[in-house]
């Protein structure tokens, strides 16, 4: 009888060990990101949060670099048989992930745990083709106007600017007065290009803006195109517009009062509040009169969920994107970074707490991109190598500010630059 006792109670014990360990079993996500600087400790910050609510799971994330090379990274580790279970990708990737053969998409894994519906449509409506969602939103954003209040004031000027009109008067004034040495820079000249063409509900590609079909054809070189380059370069000519280079170079003139106006990614806000010696005001892109009305379109990046992996891995990674998609856990991202709230709920509870009263500079381009109209020109374009016909795009506005070419000549040969990658993606992923 003891024998037995023993026996039962050496079993029971070998069961209890087999049970703790079946659930301590914990599921790892890697996750590759391409946020540097402050936006890493916010990546850091969720993922920690997430870790300890979900002791069955890891999010291991990891900074792998730029956009362009974690794109890489992510779509050669699948080939290699090792891939990561998460990749962000910058909206200009969209395409060339939804080729790569190398995905899930997200409405595939996520079905109806997560009410997409929640998400701000402009957002929902750049990463989803016809109607279904590829990849997690995340850190969106959009180009907005900063400016200088100080050097406004000091030149007399009560407001920001509506239009590129009003770019032109308020820059030769600030000028004039001595407030700055340029009216205005800007950081990403491809994209406020397309910025122009979205905010105008002019088309920037055939096919619906490849939303129909993979685009072919840009239109860089339409009449509108000319137009806005032309005005640029005649700003530079004047000495309104100074090139700030083609990322967030444009940054340091603006905070050293070199220009008092900056054109920018929503994502530098933060940043520039936390270092500007002088009060940042932020107001609506500059409009062309006369020329239509489209929407800002949207920036940033979003989430990939990459192939090879099993079941319980992908629940794991939804569960990840259901605490992504968390009222609290938006806001907070959104704090931390100047990226846009991402829910509608986010933006209520902002509103009720009285956020966007206290930091009105974050109300802006939200404001701005609800204020729109949701075309299939101003939802964005999706263009194959799409990173290629920005270096394309930004050698054009640089051979137009320096007098290489005409702005006319620029685009012209940027066009026929731009649409030969087009054909020749065409002719790798067909039609």
């Amino acid at each position: 009888m003891r024998k037995k006792i023993i026996f039962l109670v050496a079993l029971f014990s070998l069961l209890l060990i087999g049970s703790m360990s079946v659930s301590a079993e914990v599921i790892e996500i890697e996750f590759w990101h391409a946020m540097s600087g402050g936006r890493t400790a916010a990546v850091e910050r969720i993922v920690n949060n997430f870790n300890a609510e979900h002791p069955n799971i890891k999010v291991n994330a990891q900074f792998t670099g730029s956009y362009a090379e974690t794109l890489t990274q992510g779509i050669s580790a699948v080939r290699a048989g090792n891939p990561p279970h998460i990749i962000q990708v910058y909206e200009v990737g969209t395409q060339t992930m939804l080729d790569s053969q190398a995905i899930v998409p997200v409405h595939e894994i996520v079905g109806d745990q997560i009410d997409f519906g929640s998400v701000i449509q402009p957002i929902l409506n750049y990463y989803s083709v016809d109607g279904k969602l590829y990849s997690m939103p995340f850190n969106s954003s959009t180009a907005m106007l900063y400016y200088n209040k100080d050097a406004f004031a000091k030149a007399g000027i009560d407001s920001p600017p509506e239009t590129w009109a009003d770019v032109e008067e308020m820059g030769l004034k600030l000028i004039e007065s001595g407030a700055a040495n340029h009216g205005l820079s800007f950081g990403w000249p491809a994209w406020i290009m397309e910025q122009m063409f979205a905010y105008h509900n002019q088309p920037y590609a055939n096919n619906m803006n490849g939303r129909d079909a993979r685009a072919t054809e840009i239109y860089l070189n339409s009449d509108f195109g000319k137009h806005v380059l032309g005005t640029w370069t005649d700003l530079v000519e004047k000495n309104v517009i100074a090139y700030g280079g083609r990322e967030y170079s444009a940054n340091q003139d603006f905070l050293a009062g070199e220009v008092a106006m900056l054109i920018q990614s929503t994502s530098s806000l933060s940043s520039m509040e936390k270092t500007a010696d002088f009060e940042v005001g932020t107001s609506f892109l500059p409009r062309f009169e006369g020329q239509g009305i489209g929407n800002s379109v949207i920036g940033g990046a979003s989430l990939w969920v990459m192939q090879g992996h099993d079941d319980k891995e992908y629940q794991a990674v939804v569960e990840f994107f259901k605490f992504l998609n968390r009222t609290d856990v938006t806001i907070q991202w959104h704090k931390d970074t100047g990226y846009f709230p991402s829910t509608n709920s986010a933006v209520k509870q902002l509103m009720d707490n009285r956020w966007f009263s206290e930091k009105p500079n974050y109300l802006t381009a939200f404001l701005q991109v609800l204020s729109g109209v949701a075309t299939p020109a101003s939802n964005g374009v999706l263009l194959g190598n799409f990173v290629e016909i920005r270096n394309i795009t930004d050698t054009a506005v640089e051979q137009a500010f320096t007098g290489v070419l005409s702005p006319e000549e620029a685009l012209e040969e940027a066009t026929d630059k731009a649409n030969q990658v087009l054909e020749d993606y065409t002719e790798l992923f067909g039609n």
